[in-house]
């Protein structure tokens, strides 16, 4: 068994392979178990299966912290906190993308599922391409902390705006040179039907296959910010990767939940920006300021949790009188 002490992107084997054991049960029990069929989820299971997957995530972190320290544990804790805070954000985009599609609530369960599937690959492949350039070329963390400032200041000073769905590029690419059926088929991504001119039976994509390729393609926007930031907290591999796909693979669960009430999150942006603004920013007190080369992690952990909490509070108590109306604008 020396193989499972190869050293793998700078950790031992085994602690990738407990880490994909377990993403490999939460989705069996959760696609073969507790959704065997399509239907749709309650605002109450929705929080109590968020609520499951949220003390997972936690469990594995002290599980980090035992085994590998507890510098590692906090950034852990620290980027999980992150993400999922910015994943808020990823429902009011993904709850457009099925508004546009016409998704029933009972079919965005499995879309979500697969979505979650190709991001964990889609974001392994993006972190693997981020701890390469780090681990050879130190400056680019400085490029990494720039734009996350940049993008934290915009955040604070650009408006909310709708994106246009129906002007998507690869949604009009996709329509242009594919066959996509005008209905959707249940929770099928592809049919089989006759064509009525040659009378032959074709292949075609149905809109809910449209809906899962949008919405990995936003994933892909917001990894933009969220890779970069927890690069910014650790280059451990092992510790952006985990703590990233953690707080994703509640996502889905979190989401019905989310998008009846993501109205009332509309002040966490500002939040969220001054987030990616500090962490940002510690990269370069660290490295230029500070005579140990960095912000202690317990400290990042605080200042993090205690915006990202403040934000949570300050929207719900400003939005406290709107019910379930979204905020006037």
């Amino acid at each position: 068994m020396e193989f499972l002490t190869i050293d793998w992107l700078g950790t031992p084997l085994w602690f990738w392979l407990v880490f994909a054991t377990l993403v490999i049960v939460l989705t069996a029990f959760d696609l073969g178990f507790l959704h065997k069929e399509d239907r749709e989820m309650g605002v109450g299971e929705s929080l109590r299966l968020s609520a499951f997957y949220i003390a997972i995530a936690l469990a594995f972190g002290g599980w980090i912290w035992l085994e590998k320290g507890a510098d590692l544990g906090m950034k852990y804790y620290t980027g999980f906190f992150i993400e999922k805070a910015l994943s808020i954000d990823n429902v009011f985009v993904i709850s457009l993308i099925f508004s546009f599609f016409a998704i029933p609530a009972r079919y965005q369960y499995r879309a979500l599922l697969w979505g979650i599937m190709a991001v964990i690959v889609l974001r392994g492949a993006m972190i693997a391409a981020g701890a390469a350039l780090v681990s050879q070329f130190h400056w680019t963390l400085y490029i990494f902390a720039a734009f996350l400032i940049a993008t934290g200041i915009r955040m604070l000073w650009v408006s909310d705006h709708q994106p246009d769905i129906s002007k998507n590029p690869v949604v009009r690419w996709l329509s242009g040179h594919m066959r996509i059926t005008e209905e959707l088929h249940g929770a099928r991504f592809f049919v089989t039907e006759r064509d009525e001119v040659t009378g032959r039976m074709v292949r075609a994509a149905t809109p809910l296959f449209l809906a899962l390729v949008v919405i990995n393609l936003a994933d892909l926007v917001f990894a933009v910010d969220s890779v970069p930031a927890i690069f910014a907290i650790t280059t451990d591999s092992f510790i952006v990767y985990t703590s990233n796909i953690m707080a994703i693979l509640g996502l889905r669960a979190l989401y019905f939940a989310l998008a009846a009430m993501v109205h009332r999150f509309h002040y966490l942006k500002y939040a969220l920006a001054l987030v990616l603004v500090f962490i940002g920013s510690k990269i370069f007190i660290g490295d230029f300021l500070l005579d140990s080369g960095k912000v202690p992690p317990l400290f990042s952990l605080g200042v993090t949790f205690a915006l990202i909490l403040g934000g949570i509070g300050w929207s719900l108590w400003k939005t406290r009188s709107q019910g379930g109306a979204p905020p006037h604008r």
